[in-house]
């Protein structure tokens, strides 16, 4: 329980900052990537707020007891990193991105949070 309460603070922080950051400066998010466009401007916006939504939501429930309810949340976060893992690998492969250093550090990102969400949604202790 405490490394869930510990993980899910981490992650939620993460969220939290990179959200805001994406919701208040896409631009600058988008420059480490190569990218410039006010299109990708209004995405980056909206993934902001899922971020910052997501984040709260980990905040909300790191202290939660283990339930069927706690596991969907994990999961569907696991799940999350897991489907966002290859989206910017495919764009710099296929040149939308331009900059490798833009997608080494959020690859890594979801990996280490995909595993982390789904480790802890696996470990706990509930019949469903």
């Amino acid at each position: 329980m405490r490394s869930r309460k510990l993980f899910l603070t981490l992650a939620a922080l993460i969220a939290l900052a990179v959200g805001s950051v994406a919701l208040f400066a896409p631009a600058l998010l988008l420059a480490s990537k190569g990218v410039a466009s006010a299109t990708a401007e209004v995405w980056m916006r909206e993934v902001g707020v899922l971020l910052i939504a997501a984040g709260v939501v980990s905040l909300l429930v790191r202290g939660e007891p283990d339930s069927p309810a706690l596991r969907a949340v994990l999961l569907g976060n696991a799940l999350i990193q897991i489907g966002l893992f290859p989206i910017e690998i495919a764009a710099y492969q296929a040149g939308t991105i331009t900059a490798l250093s833009g997608i080494v550090p959020n690859s890594l990102l979801h990996l280490v949070l995909g595993a982390g969400f789904a480790y802890h949604a696996f470990a706990l202790r509930t019949a469903a």
